[in-house]
């Protein structure tokens, strides 16, 4: 008698050929797994489902398969790499507006196709919280001009859950991009033609990062300083073509955790292609770094710290907002509670089970031991049987976890950070472990008032780091976790995350660990990319500020005796970091952060035990 079906493995069979007979790729091999979908020419893996799925988690998965196979069969990455523009905004702009292309061309062939699509938009705008947009904030702008476009192009309307989103932004848009949209809708099909329209819609916004490195036009009054722009950009901006980062943007993703929900996606991208996704900001790391620089005008300096802020998290919003974004961030933490609290829970069981006090027994004075008072009765000879407790050596113990707070970071991996955090600083609570969340980014993009005055006082040569720093304190060492647990909402508000100036960062809680009275100290630090200030590396060198950080890692782990330990998402930080770990997926970070902890700790006990013996 032959076995029925599973309805999941019925769903997983149907939807794999659908994606390879719409993607128009008979040998392309599907599978699945949990968490982010992605594709190659030769691999699409989507999220596996699990536990029994209604008709809207039907409808988005087969969104997000659509999207995929609608990627590979109209996307030519060697064009695509061939437009690329510089800078990180513009390639968000460029991505999502390639996916929109990619997708309308399907849309308007097949209907299923776009209501699949429909569906899984209409979930995205809303996990994003568009339709409570009042006002135009650079976070959503790649949002409301991919829609534009998806408008223009697909004939669609934007659906009623983006409809405050278009409100703010469309007049604006229009005004400034409206010849480039209107044609548009003459090229989908030309993917050469269509990019370079695009790249006039980038330019129009004034994203585009210009070949020479100075940000503004007057920076270039002078024969001098546009030698000097022009020296810096051959030195540090060579690499920037780099590799492509697929399926960003419009659709975003969908992921299903192991207690068997999908979770919406904000921000999320797909990976596929030829390429892989590359760090944000420009692509300035290939360079040797020299130790030694030649001049001390290349030692790390700020141009002035007057501006740079130091700010709880509960000072930059009002309560009202905080406890908006807490209960957004309660939502996402339902999607991953199931996974990190089960890590969680095993990290404690660790930690408590090295703090728990032992008994030594057989010994001939302490406590009498009553449990082996039988072996007297039974043999009255026997001598009477003692125990004592011993101590435990577990020593008090302090953990910072710095959080990068960059552009970059927007989305998903801030989200998951957020929750990762939330979730690290009950289970170290409990276990008498304190805790300090910290988060590190810069008042403006591209400068901000350091900046202003650089330029009012004549654009000094090598002048160091033009941007405010914002280092921002989520949760105290001192401070209970029921007292801090709303401000960690803060990272999913729009317009918080720019710039990340790491190295200083770094230097700002290490002084904050050593002011510390526990004996044990550890840093771990999350980032998704090197060190990007585009004011302040228009003005240095191109390696500054990963000099600045590089110098700062080894000092830590060379003469300070901080423990320093970090975890990169999507981008290797193992060519930093003695000890680190690079995750791919933000999914993994939470996993991550309990096992790296784990370690620590259990690398401390073989520690003292090779020192007893």
């Amino acid at each position: 008698m032959q076995r029925k079906e599973e309805p999941n493995e019925l769903v997983k069979r149907v939807t794999a050929a659908a994606l390879k007979a719409l993607a128009a790729e008979k040998d392309l091999t599907v599978n699945y797994s949990p968490g982010q979908a992605s594709a190659t020419q030769d691999t699409a893996i989507l999220p596996t489902p699990v536990g029994a799925l209604d008709q809207a988690g039907l409808a988005k998965m087969r969104g997000v398969a659509d999207a995929l196979a609608l990627r590979l069969r109209y996307h030519n990455a060697e064009v695509h790499r061939e437009h690329m523009p510089r800078g990180p905004e513009a390639r968000a702009v460029y991505e999502a507006i390639e996916q929109v292309r990619c997708e309308s061309l399907g849309a308007k062939r097949f209907t299923g196709v776009a209501d699949n699509l429909g569906v899984l938009l209409d979930e995205r705008c809303k996990a994003r919280g568009f339709g409570s947009v009042t006002e135009q904030n650079d976070a959503n702008l790649v949002d409301a001009v991919s829609m534009m476009v998806r408008e223009k192009i697909s004939g669609q309307p934007a659906p009623d859950s983006a409809h405050k989103l278009m409100e703010v932004w469309r007049s604006d848009l229009e005004e400034r991009i409206g010849k480039q949209l209107a044609e548009l809708t003459d090229c989908p099909a030309d993917q050469a033609r269509f990019s370079d329209v695009v790249t006039e819609i980038i330019q129009e916004l004034d994203l585009m990062e210009d070949d020479a490195s100075d940000l503004e036009p007057e920076d270039q009054d002078s024969e001098d300083d546009s030698e000097d722009s022009s020296d810096q950009s051959d030195d540090g901006m060579d690499s920037d073509s780099g590799d492509e980062s697929m399926m960003a943007g419009q659709t975003g993703e969908m992921e299903m955790s192991d207690e068997g929900e999908f979770a919406d996606g904000e921000d999320e991208q797909f990976m596929g292609g030829e390429g892989e996704e590359e760090p944000a900001g420009p692509s300035r790391w290939n360079e040797p770094w020299d130790r030694n620089a030649p001049s001390t005008d290349a030692r790390y300096k700020a141009f002035t710290d007057s501006f740079d802020e130091i700010v709880g998290a509960e000072d930059l919003c009002d309560m009202e907002e905080l406890d908006r974004l807490r209960h957004q961030l309660d939502q996402q933490l339902a999607n991953l509670q199931g996974v990190v609290s089960r890590l969680a829970n095993r990290l404690q069981r660790r930690l408590m089970a090295k703090q728990t006090r032992s008994w030594e027994f057989d010994l001939e004075e302490g406590m009498l031991d009553a449990g082996r008072l039988s072996r007297v009765v039974t043999n009255p000879t026997h001598p009477l049987s003692y125990k004592m407790e011993r101590d435990t050596d577990f020593r008090d113990t302090v953990v910072t976890l710095l959080i990068d707070n960059s552009g970059s970071m927007r989305g998903r991996p801030i989200t998951v950070a957020a929750m990762a955090g939330d979730i690290l600083a009950r289970t170290l609570e409990r276990c008498a472990v304190k805790v300090e969340i910290l988060g590190f980014t810069t008042r403006s993009w591209k400068g901000g008032q350091a900046r202003e005055k650089w330029v009012a006082d004549g654009k000094a040569k090598n002048p160091g780091r033009l941007n405010d720093l914002r280092h921002i304190i989520y949760k105290a060492a001192d401070q209970p976790w029921r007292r801090s647990r709303k401000n960690l909402g803060l990272m999913l508000r729009e317009g918080l995350l720019k710039e990340n100036i790491d190295g200083e960062a770094l230097m700002w809680a290490h002084q904050r660990l050593l002011a510390r009275p526990e004996q044990r100290r550890i840093l771990m630090v999350i980032s998704d990319g090197a060190p990007v200030d585009d004011a302040t590396l228009s003005a240095n060198p191109g390696n500054y500020l990963e000099r600045h950080l590089r110098d700062v890692i080894e000092w830590i782990e060379t003469r300070s005796d901080v423990e320093i330990t970090a975890i990169g998402i999507g981008h290797d930080v193992t060519r930093y970091y003695r000890r680190a770990v690079t995750i791919v997926d933000a999914e993994e970070l939470g996993g991550t952060m309990m096992n790296q902890l784990a370690d620590l700790f259990d690398e401390d006990t073989r520690e003292r035990m090779q020192r007893r013996a």
